[in-house]
């Protein structure tokens, strides 16, 4: 680890530095969606049960202990359950459009990563062989390779190392990315239904 860093120079540390951060952005996402992962049908079955009956404190309790973006949604439409339609409906709207910063929360951040590990990986290798040319220039040592060799060895250290970053954070990224879309468009989907859900189950009462 030493050695790559002596190696690399302050190009190899800020390499080092952004895999750190990606791999805790990584593990920060996949926990979070673990986290509000429910089963949907089963949750909105138990609150259609628990809605019929009018018991509306009971349904905003199933919501709080079962955290994720369709039970926040459910206990707003829950708490303006008294509001006309078109309320209720905006009510449920604007909570959906705050869902949606959390789910994306660091993904920025963690494409960025994976898009100037490279770079950063490159510019190492070029200052690298400036280097290894300034030395060689310098020394009059033209016609020894492995000199040389040995410099452009140790400059194409930074290239593999943003690499071998990228990759993996490309990865996750466009997987979260992926899973953030989905759920997004499941909660457009859900807002009509839910309206017609609680409205439904006022009605009943």
């Amino acid at each position: 680890m030493f050695v790559l860093i002596e190696k690399g120079g302050i190009i190899m540390i800020l390499i080092m530095i952004l895999s750190v951060l990606a791999a805790v952005i990584i593990i920060e996402r996949l926990l979070f969606f673990r986290k509000i992962k429910v089963d949907e049908e089963s949750l909105i079955n138990r609150l259609k049960a628990t809605l019929g009956k009018g018991h509306y404190d009971e349904a905003i309790d199933i919501c709080e202990n079962n955290p994720s973006p369709i039970a926040n949604l459910i206990k707003v439409g829950i708490e303006h359950r008294d509001y006309p339609t078109s309320d209720m409906k905006e009510a449920i709207t604007s909570a959906a459009n705050l869902e949606i910063p959390q789910l994306e929360r660091y993904l920025t951040s963690l494409g960025t990563i994976a898009h100037i590990s490279p770079l950063l990986g490159l510019l190492g290798t070029v200052t690298g062989n400036i280097k290894a040319f300034g030395v060689l220039g310098s020394s009059g040592a033209v016609g020894d390779p492995s000199l040389l060799a040995t410099g452009i060895s140790e400059a194409l250290l930074t290239t593999a190392a943003g690499i071998v970053v990228s990759v993996p954070a490309i990865t996750f990224y466009n997987y979260l990315v992926n899973r953030v879309n989905h759920m997004i468009i499941r909660m457009e989907n859900r807002v009509n239904e839910l309206i017609l859900f609680i409205g439904g189950s006022e009605k009943e009462r």
